[in-house]
């Protein structure tokens, strides 16, 4: 007969976690952080609209050049 050698194996089960319980400092700096995600959202969001910095253009080389 055939074994299990051969087939994929199931990955073993992890532990539950249970409801951590959070206190003035935690709650805190959560609603920092996420306020923070929000305002980066917001800033990557309207600089989407405009084009890339520096407004130079393609730079040539100055091989083509005449002296």
């Amino acid at each position: 007969m055939v074994g299990r050698d051969g087939g994929k194996l199931k990955p073993l089960k992890q532990s539950k976690k249970g409801s951590k319980e959070y206190d003035e400092q935690d709650l805190e700096f959560m609603a920092k952080k996420k306020a923070e995600a929000a305002a980066l959202k917001d800033l990557k969001s309207k600089a989407a609209g405009k084009g890339p910095l520096g407004g130079t253009g393609l730079k040539k080389s100055g091989a083509g050049k005449k002296k």
